[in-house]
């Protein structure tokens, strides 16, 4: 039955590259992909001001869009197509059959648009009606045997007439990471603005080429094969949470790298420290939410004086410039590393120097080889590891179908990993050179929060 905010008009297709343009391709994973099987699949939302009624949309808008997903899928053509697990010993692959597909909804929501695209506190609950479901695996008989494939995207787009539209992205992580999300997003949005001609595109092809040059002399694969579901921990239940953003200005920034800086003098440090802009708002995060399971998740884990233990922060590393590979490789290509510092140390008066300086040191060190250490299991504590998702360079503000910038954009699964403390990281959309963050809260911990990134510098 439809809730209160959905009408009645609702779209369900398939959207396929153009007939004949794409062969049955099949393409093997990386062990940068397959750290990622078994995961939640990754969500992210775009909201769009669109002043106009369901007709125009329906007439105008929606041929247009489906039009340019074609031709922008014949070019991505792995995410119309299956992750397919064969019999084990043999290790998945991706595989696109002429005629596979993207599921594409299309829904109609009386909901409040200003509301849902706000930095405010919002409920989880309340994105679930405007994100796409992806469709699970399904057994098929082969001649070599039986196989289960699964679908890599699924796409919703939902208009609140008069308001605005949103687009929801349900991808599996298998498939690519961030910046594959975003050169697909990137050209979606050339396309429908150029009215699917293609010789006006400002965004390269993809990459698929440079995967038989990515080797894996640490044995990855093998390690990465047998943990790979690590990371479906849904205990922490997302539907109770509220999702709120959070911006740091310009003047903050600045602020912040002039503290490390400081910071790193008075030390004499021979250590080189990167101290850029996703550093020093990395760090301001890492002590905000150490602060937080200190007032939360310590008193419920022991009275004990836990000072000393360690806490963790993860980010991940694109390693495209590295291994010497295009930007615009497509499939996955980051390894997260991890950085450790005392919880007393977070907690204390020189906290965000201290967490600015260890990442700092971390960023460095993934010049030598972003590799290294990616085999060992790190974390040893009774707090969960903190952890950010996506980067102010995928500049996903610019991803314009000829509405105008996105209203707001969102990583929508924060807070669906419950093993992990996860915020994302994107460019501010009014102020360049600001930072954004999102974060997905218990509605108790929303003030505390509050609280503390407000007063933590």
């Amino acid at each position: 039955m439809a809730t209160q905010a959905e009408r009645c008009m609702k779209v369900v297709e398939d959207v396929s590259p153009p007939p004949g343009s794409v062969p049955t391709t099949s393409l093997p994973l990386t062990f940068f992909d397959i750290q990622f099987l078994g995961s939640s699949p990754f969500q992210r939302l775009f909201f769009y001001e669109f002043p106009h009624p369901t007709s125009y949309f329906m007439q105008t808008t929606l041929p247009s869009l489906k039009t340019s997903l074609s031709l922008t899928l014949q070019r991505f053509f792995p995410f119309a197509g299956n992750l397919v697990f064969p019999a084990p010993p043999q290790i998945p692959y991706i595989l696109y059959t002429q005629g596979d597909s993207v599921s594409f909804f299309v829904n109609e929501s009386t909901a409040d648009f200003s509301h849902l695209a706000g930095d405010h506190a919002r409920h989880f609950q309340e994105f679930q009606l405007i994100l796409p479901k992806l469709l699970p695996a399904i057994a098929c008989k082969t001649s070599s045997g039986c196989i289960q494939k699964m679908p890599f995207m699924a796409i919703q787009v939902t208009l609140f007439p008069n308001q605005g539209i949103s687009i929801g992205v349900s991808f599996c992580h298998v498939a690519g990471d961030g910046r594959t999300l975003a050169h697909f997003m990137k050209s979606w949005a050339s396309i429908q603005q150029s009215q699917g001609d293609l010789t006006c595109l400002n965004n390269p092809l993809p990459d698929f080429s440079s995967r038989d040059l990515i080797e894996d002399p640490l044995g990855l694969a093998c390690l990465f094969m047998k943990r790979k579901w690590s990371f479906e921990d849904l205990s922490n239940n997302p539907i109770k949470k509220l999702r709120i953003t959070c911006t740091i200005k310009r003047s903050q920034v600045e602020l912040l790298k002039d503290l490390v800086t400081k910071g790193c003098v008075e030390d004499n440090g021979s250590e080189p420290v990167s101290i850029s802009t996703f550093v020093v708002t990395c760090a301001y995060m890492w002590v905000c939410l150490t602060k937080l399971q200190e007032t939360t998740v310590s008193q419920q884990i022991s009275s004990a004086d836990d000072s000393d233990e360690l806490s963790y922060f993860l980010f991940a590393v694109d390693c495209r410039g590295h291994l010497k590979l295009p930007a615009t490789y497509f499939g996955n290509c980051t390894i997260a590393r991890t950085v450790a510092v005392k919880r007393s140390a977070l907690m204390g008066e020189n906290g965000i120097v201290v967490a600015g300086k260890a990442i700092g040191r971390e960023v460095m060190e993934t010049y030598k080889g972003p590799l290294k250490g990616a085999e060992r299991e790190k974390f040893k504590s009774r707090h969960p590891p903190i952890m950010v998702s996506a980067s102010p360079k995928f500049e996903l503000y610019k991803v314009d179908f000829g509405w105008g910038r996105p209203r707001k954009t969102e990583v929508a699964n924060i807070g669906s990993l419950g093993s992990l403390s996860l915020f994302s990281i994107a460019e501010g959309r009014e102020e360049e050179g600001s930072i954004e963050f999102g974060l997905a809260l218990a509605p108790h911990e929303l003030d505390i929060f509050n609280s503390i990134f407000h007063r933590t510098y």
